[in-house]
């Protein structure tokens, strides 16, 4: 039985859609983000005295509009605009729609101003409502990197004349790329969250599943669009047996596969081949066909794992991205020996550093290679490194059965490949 959502959950929820409709009526973004931001933190002291008001959107976008207001008419340098914001409505909007005004903000967010390293973190901040040390980890840079390059694309957008105008069909198209990989990012995260007590968040990938079904919609024809979903779909199947009754983390080769979405499975591998032949394959496609490749399996030793290899070798040369990398490592590893998969993480220390996915992938291997001892420290430095409690916990008691000597049962893979 689920509790009731709290109001740090409502206020969560309803924040892009609270943005989106500010921005969408005033423009300004980053005014319209100091705002909102008022207007939660006014909720969060205001709701659990009084009480949830019969409609928490429209009360938040009343606040947030009173905010921008009161802000315009007490600024000397902007006394121009006092005409403008006296003439703003504050009374609640008629069709406060958050759902379009969410996938509108999306689109704003990935303006022309900003080059798609500003624009993806900005987006994911304001639709997603990740915390920069969360978008810093996606785009494995450190913090202070990522809160700069926040700041500068906030700058770039309220110096921008045009401000957030909404963008045109043609507009749409252009920016199509940015925002999937927004929602692919948004999607990660939820589904395996850098950081927190629980292995994932569903509000987030709930919430790019749905948004990416709206994208979908509006460009039907856009097999990338279709092969985003179908990654989503094909890989949120298996949730409901990543974790155990305490909420822990269990990997793929140690899944109850009776457990996995059958519907949501059918519908991802509908999709793809819907999207396969319809002209270049790009990432999300290729993605989607390595999660329709584990779904597909009755078993984790019935993998095809030198067509996941092949399909990660495709990925790899696409994009020259080192996580691919690292997952092909363990797909080549199973399809040709551990020290095949090795061999490929030489070259990803420079790239990746010390992140504990890398050291995660490399334990396991040493474990399945025989080198126990070696694994272990790779594993301790993989738990030491994640900031999520359920990966820690699972890398921990996974060093600590190695250290302590030879058990029986199957070698699972590494943390977060599920």
């Amino acid at each position: 039985m689920s509790s009731a959502p709290t109001t740090e959950d409502l206020l969560r929820d309803l924040a892009p859609q609270v943005l989106g409709a500010v921005v969408r009526r005033y423009g300004h973004f980053a005014d319209a983000e100091d705002a909102v931001q008022e207007a939660l933190v006014a909720a969060s002291t205001a709701w659990p005295e009084r009480g949830v008001p019969d409609r928490p959107l429209g009360w938040l976008i009343r606040v947030a509009s009173r905010r921008m207001a009161d802000q315009y008419r007490s600024d000397d340098a902007r006394r121009r605009r006092e005409d403008l914001a006296a003439s703003w409505s504050l009374t609640e909007p008629e069709a406060v729609t958050g759902r379009d005004d969410s996938l509108l903000l999306l689109y704003l967010c990935c303006a022309p101003s900003l080059t798609p390293a500003s624009a993806i973190p900005l987006t994911l901040r304001a639709v997603g409502g990740l915390t920069t040390r969360e978008i810093a980890a996606a785009f494995l840079v450190p913090e202070a990197t990522m809160a700069q390059r926040i700041s500068r694309a906030k700058a770039k957008v309220k110096s921008d004349p045009d401000g957030l105008a909404p963008p045109s069909p043609e507009e749409r198209a252009e920016r199509l790329r940015s925002v999937l990989h927004v929602l692919y990012l948004l999607f990660n995260e939820g589904y395996a969250t850098s950081g927190g007590p629980e292995l994932a968040r569903t509000d987030l990938s709930g919430e790019a599943i749905r948004l990416t079904r709206l994208v979908r919609r509006s460009a039907p024809d856009d097999p990338e669009v279709a092969g985003l979903l179908a990654l989503m779909v094909l890989t949120d199947a298996r949730r409901p047996a990543r974790t155990g009754p305490g909420g822990e983390l269990i990997p793929l080769a140690e899944q109850d596969r009776s457990r996995w979405d059958r519907e949501q499975i059918a519908e991802g591998i509908v999709l793809l081949n819907e999207a396969l032949p319809n002209g270049r394959v790009g990432e999300y496609q290729l993605q989607a066909a390595i999660a329709a490749g584990h779904d597909r399996a009755t078993s984790h030793d019935d993998t095809d794992w030198a067509e996941i290899a092949a399909l990660y070798a495709l990925l790899e040369r696409l994009t020259a991205n080192p996580t691919v990398t690292l997952n092909r490592a363990v797909a080549v590893a199973m399809a040709e020996g551990p020290e095949a998969g090795l061999a490929l993480l030489a070259g990803l220390d420079e790239q990746l550093g010390d992140h504990h996915r890398l050291h995660a992938v490399r334990g396991h291997l040493l474990e399945r290679a025989g080198d126990r001892d070696a694994a272990v420290v790779e594993l301790r430095a993989a738990a030491a490194g994640t900031a999520n409690l359920r990966e820690r916990d699972y890398l921990t008691t996974k060093a600590a059965e190695l250290a302590a000597g030879p058990t029986a049962g199957p070698t699972a893979g590494p943390a977060g490949h599920s």
